[in-house]
C-alpha cells in the first residue's frame, strides 16, 4: 500500500528523484544522464539509486563535455527517446548553449513540426558557502528569451515533482531549473505520478493591498516578508510564477488589476531581468489600473562576489522585499529589521540548508 498523501513528506531533492524514478519506470524511452548521475552523491541525491534500478544503459554518468554531451541527448531525442540531462551548474551548462540554441530550440519549427525534441535539461542555479561569479549564476531571463524553449522554476517539493513530471513528458526542450537552497526544504508530495501544467502560476498568499510576483527561492522569502506584512496590516498577493516560459500573464494581470500595486522579484541581475519584462508589460497594459508606480528587486548589475563581507546585500531576502512593499504603501519601515533578520552567513538562505558548499 502507497503511503497516505497525508502523512508524506519529501525533500525537493527526494521529489526530483521520484519523479525521475516514476517517469521511467512508466516510459523505457526516458533515460537519466549527466556529470555525476550515477556518483554515490546523486546530484545532490536527485538521482540517487536509479542507476541500480534502471541499469548503466539508461542511467549514466558523461565526460566533462557538456557540448557533447548535450549533442548526443538531443540526437536520442530527435531519434525518439525521452532524456532527462542533468548538468550540475547551469554556468557549466554555458559551454552547450550551442546545442541547445541553435538546435534543440529550432527544430520542430524549422521542419514544420514534424520532429520534436522531447529532451529536459536540468540546470542547478544559486549560490553555495563561499561561490563566487562562476558557480552562482541566474541566467533563466537568457534561456525564457530564446523562442522554443519552455523555462521551469519550482520553489517546492510537490511543484518539483509535478513540473518535472509536466517537463519529461512535454515533446519538446524544457529547462528545469532548480535552485541550490531549495534541495533540502521539505513537504507533503503526492505518491501519485501526476503532471502540473507548464505555464500556470500558483497563488501563494491572498491579499488585496500589494501583488508580489516571484519564482523558485525568491518565493519563500516572499512569503517570510508577506506573513511579516501582515502583522502591520498590509495583505498581499504572492505569485509563483512556476514557469517563465510560457509565463502566466492572465494571472499576473488579474492579480495586479485587483491591487493595483506591483512588486517584481527576480534572482538574476536586474538588466534584461524576467521582472523587467513583467514590469513592462504591466505598465503598458494596464497603466490605467495602477495606484503607484511598479517595482522590482533583484540583484546588483555586477559579478556575484566570493567574499563574504562583499556578499552582504547582495541577494534579494525578505526584509528588503517588506521594506520595499511597506515604501510602496507609505508606511515606515518600523520593526522589519527585527522581525526579519538577515541570515549569517548571507550567502546561505537558513538553517535548513545543509550543503554541500
Amino acid at each position: 500500500m502507497p503511503e497516505s498523501n497525508d502523512d508524506r513528506v519529501l525533500t525537493f531533492a527526494a521529489a526530483i528523484n521520484e519523479a525521475t524514478e516514476q517517469a521511467m519506470a512508466a516510459d523505457p524511452t526516458v533515460l537519466c544522464i549527466g556529470l555525476g548521475a550515477t556518483d554515490p552523491g546523486g546530484v545532490f541525491g536527485t538521482t540517487k539509486g536509479l542507476v541500480e534500478k534502471f541499469g548503466s544503459s539508461r542511467v549514466f554518468d558523461g565526460p566533462t563535455s557538456e557540448n557533447a554531451m548535450t549533442g548526443i541527448a538531443v540526437g536520442a531525442a530527435l531519434a525518439g527517446l525521452k532524456p532527462v540531462m542533468t548538468h550540475q551548474r547551469l554556468d557549466f551548462f554555458l559551454l552547450a548553449m550551442d546545442q541547445l540554441i541553435n538546435s534543440a530550440a529550432k527544430w520542430h519549427y524549422m521542419f514544420g513540426g514534424q520532429f520534436q525534441v522531447p529532451l529536459t535539461i536540468r540546470l542547478v542555479i544559486g549560490r553555495g558557502w563561499g561561490q563566487g561569479p562562476t558557480h552562482s549564476q541566474n541566467l533563466q531571463a537568457w534561456f525564457a528569451h530564446i523562442p522554443g524553449l519552455k523555462v521551469v522554476v519550482p520553489s517546492s517539493p510537490v511543484d518539483a515533482k509535478q513540473l518535472l513530471l509536466a517537463s519529461i513528458h512535454d515533446p519538446n526542450p524544457v529547462l528545469f531549473l532548480e535552485h541550490r537552497w531549495l534541495h533540502n526544504i521539505a513537504d507533503h508530495v503526492p505518491v501519485e505520478a501526476t503532471p502540473a501544467q507548464l505555464g500556470k502560476a500558483r497563488l501563494a498568499r491572498i491579499g488585496d493591498d500589494l501583488t508580489i510576483v516571484a519564482s523558485g527561492y525568491l518565493t519563500l522569502e516572499a512569503i517570510r516578508a508577506v506573513d511579516y506584512l501582515s502583522t502591520r496590516g498590509v495583505a498581499c498577493d504572492v505569485l509563483d510564477l512556476r514557469t517563465l516560459h510560457p509565463l502566466d500573464w492572465p494571472a499576473v494581470h488579474a492579480s495586479a488589476s485587483k491591487t493595483g500595486r506591483l512588486l517584481v522579484l527576480d534572482s538574476g541581475a536586474l538588466t534584461g531581468s524576467i521582472s523587467g519584462e513583467i514590469v513592462a508589460r504591466v505598465a503598458s497594459e494596464q497603466f490605467s489600473e495602477l495606484r503607484s508606480p511598479p517595482r522590482r528587486l533583484a540583484q546588483p548589475d555586477i559579478p556575484e562576489p566570493t567574499s563574504l563581507g562583499l556578499i552582504q546585500g547582495f541577494h534579494v531576502r525578505s526584509q528588503q522585499i517588506a521594506s520595499e512593499a511597506l515604501d510602496i504603501m507609505g508606511l515606515s519601515l518600523a520593526d522589519v529589521a527585527e522581525h526579519l533578520v538577515a541570515p549569517e552567513p548571507a550567502d546561505a538562505p537558513g538553517d535548513w540548508f545543509r550543503g554541500p558548499f
